[in-house]
């Protein structure tokens, strides 16, 4: 699947903002041609929570283990939470090998898991999981509002 076609199927969430940086933006340079979901009605970015999806299409300094600046490469990452991600993701799998669920190589231990380009094995449940990180997200803002 494409990085296009996630954002897409993303922005089609009741009350979804999706920040996706372009060069020149007022955003920083690094996350130009990223994107980030985020529960917010309102549309604007939220001060003080977290994405609960991201895409990212290039090695940050701190995060090169996924091979991501080789051409064409992204990675999704989501919010899934501890005992959620420790069923999902495999650990026969190569940390750059592709359309397998990883552990996230820097919040693996806060229950984000990731997919280097998603594919025919994996498609499917990202888009459900960032649905349900959506829903998650969701539920949280109406907790924070009462």
């Amino acid at each position: 699947m494409k990085m296009q076609q996630i954002i897409e199927n993303v922005r089609g969430f009741d009350g979804v903002l999706v920040v996706a940086p372009e060069a020149g933006s007022a955003f920083p340079e690094l996350s130009w041609g990223d994107a980030y979901f985020y529960h917010a009605p309102d549309g604007r970015m939220p001060e003080r929570t977290q994405p609960y999806g991201t895409i990212i299409t290039k090695d940050y300094p701190d995060d090169t283990s996924s091979d991501l600046d080789a051409p064409g490469r992204f990675r999704v990452n989501i919010h899934v939470g501890r005992e959620r991600a420790s069923g999902l993701v495999s650990t026969e799998a190569e940390p750059a090998e592709a359309d397998v669920f990883h552990r996230h190589p820097l919040y693996g231990d806060a229950g984000w898991v990731c997919v280097i380009d998603p594919a025919e094995k994996t498609t499917d449940a990202v888009l459900a999981l960032l649905r349900e990180a959506h829903e998650a997200a969701r539920s949280r803002a109406a907790r924070r509002k009462r």
